[in-house]
């Protein structure tokens, strides 16, 4: 028999507590306070929110031919877009433009890095009118940084609440002109005074007025740091001879404080100065001298502030700069970036959005304003008629989209002896920008049967129009 084991009682003993440091995995947002800046890119900013937004606001009161100029109707599946008129089977045309839409941005890119987004996103422009709001209303950087830090007051309320109210006037008035692109503008503005406008559309004011309200107001830079995936596929279509902001610290650094008279070479010092308002005025937070980053919209800002600097400095302009990082590095003169633009990557993208704009634009060139879409009767079989001649019933849509009414002629071929009859002739007079279905009565002598069915064209011309013609194929059922 095995000896029992020996039970060893367990001791307890208190360890020293272990000091745990709770690591967050996302940045906290810190609130940006861009200062404002005065210069020649910040100018160049200003027009292009006006041009931009003159467009915007402006266009869907526009007419041409009395009928707006810009309007995506959906309810009657037309568009009009500055005196053409596409039907959903135009749609393909619309997919080419965002296509050709596509590769000019990446051409762009390629060559100018982010312009777009400096200067003509939607996000940056918004964010850019509503900082203009926020600065009339609390002031510059230090005022609306002293503003947030004090307590509540009758002072600060009024201010907080004169900007709201003026950001809720402009959210509301964009979201209404957004729906204004898809609705008759007319029409909605009457309805909208009259309160008489439907559920639908109440929602989709209200929420474009909710997305800009709350993108320009209050998420800013997080837009385009975190939700734009533009700013994340763009280093694909970046190269070293692309046009960016850049810090130039060959220059520049080190960096350090001296008064305006100092000769900063007898200090071992650059031309950078370190007062931080290229990090104030950057609308996104970040600092250009830290390199090229992700975050940079090449608005320009820290250009001009840096400029500005420069020039109470006495020193030469351009310490930030657009340029290619191959200039920067002295691969060859700053001037020579246009005899870049011959680089393989942009000749490519350049070729490519050349062919698709002659694919798409020959073909809307041959583009007949003349729809039809044919369809047999499943409900009345091929039959035989009083003549003996066998009848197949088919049903014809036409679709009108010139703006002029046309009466069309119908006739058959591919089958001998086939012909096309309409009940009602008067049918075939359709209206400018109308639709009309109506029934026809197909029939061909039964000894040309070689099999269960055969198939024939239908040719559709308008009789006011010579080459104005279409045609459609069917198949023509034969009895057993």
């Amino acid at each position: 028999m095995s000896p029992k084991p020996k039970v060893i009682p367990l001791k307890l003993v208190a360890a020293d507590p272990i000091d745990l440091e709770e690591t967050s995995l996302y940045e906290k947002q810190k609130k940006l306070y861009p200062r404002w800046v005065t210069g020649y890119f910040n100018n160049w900013r200003i027009f292009f929110v006006l041009a931009t937004q003159l467009f915007f606001y402006g266009v869907p009161w526009l007419k041409i031919d009395g009928r707006q100029a810009l309007l995506f109707d959906l309810a009657e599946r037309k568009f009009f877009i500055f005196g053409l008129v596409l039907l959903p089977q135009d749609l393909v045309y619309l997919t080419a433009l965002l296509v050709i839409c596509a590769f000019g941005l990446f051409l762009w890119t390629t060559v100018g890095g982010r312009l777009w987004c400096g200067y003509s996103c939607p996000q940056t422009v918004y964010t850019e009118i509503f900082l203009w709001v926020e600065r009339w209303a609390e002031g510059d950087r230090p005022q609306r940084i002293k503003l947030d830090q004090q307590g509540m007051s009758a002072h600060k309320l009024a201010r907080k609440g004169l900007k709201h109210t003026l950001w809720i006037a402009i959210s509301l008035w964009t979201g209404f002109t957004f729906v204004g692109y898809f609705v008759p503008m007319q029409g909605l503005s009457q309805a909208t005074l009259l309160g008489e406008v439907n559920g639908w559309v109440y929602f989709w004011m209200l929420f474009y007025a909710f997305a800009t309200y709350g993108n320009a107001g209050w998420l800013r830079e997080q837009v385009c740091k975190y939700m734009c995936p533009y700013a994340r596929f763009q280093s694909a279509m970046f190269d070293a001879d692309t046009l960016v902001i850049s810090y130039d610290a060959q220059r520049g650094d080190p960096r350090g404080r001296r008064g305006r008279h100092d000769d900063p070479r007898a200090k071992g010092l650059g031309d950078c100065i370190d007062c931080q308002v290229c990090v104030q005025v950057c609308p996104v937070g970040i600092d250009i001298r830290n390199g090229l980053q992700y975050e940079c919209i090449a608005c320009g800002a820290c250009i001009d502030a840096c400029d500005d600097i420069m020039d109470k400095m006495d020193y030469p302009r351009g310490l930030i700069r657009y340029t290619t990082q191959n200039a920067l590095d002295g691969a060859y003169p700053e001037r020579a970036f246009w005899s870049r633009l011959r680089r393989p990557r942009v000749v490519l993208y350049g070729l490519a959005l050349a062919a698709v704009v002659a694919v798409v634009g020959t073909a809307f060139a041959q583009r007949q304003p003349l729809f039809a879409s044919l369809s047999r009767d499943r409900g009345v079989m091929a039959r035989e008629a009083e003549d003996g001649l066998i009848e197949n019933v088919y049903l014809l849509q036409l679709d009108n989209a010139d703006d002029k009414p046309h009466r069309y002629q119908l006739s058959a071929s591919g089958i001998e002896g086939i012909e096309v009859r309409v009940d009602d002739a008067r049918l075939l007079a359709v209206e400018g920008l109308q639709t009309r279905k109506l029934a026809l009565r197909v029939r061909a002598p039964v000894g040309h049967a070689t099999a269960r069915s055969s198939h024939f064209l239908l040719k559709i011309a308008a009789e006011d129009l010579p080459g104005l013609a279409i045609e459609e194929k069917a198949a023509f059922l034969w009895p057993r």
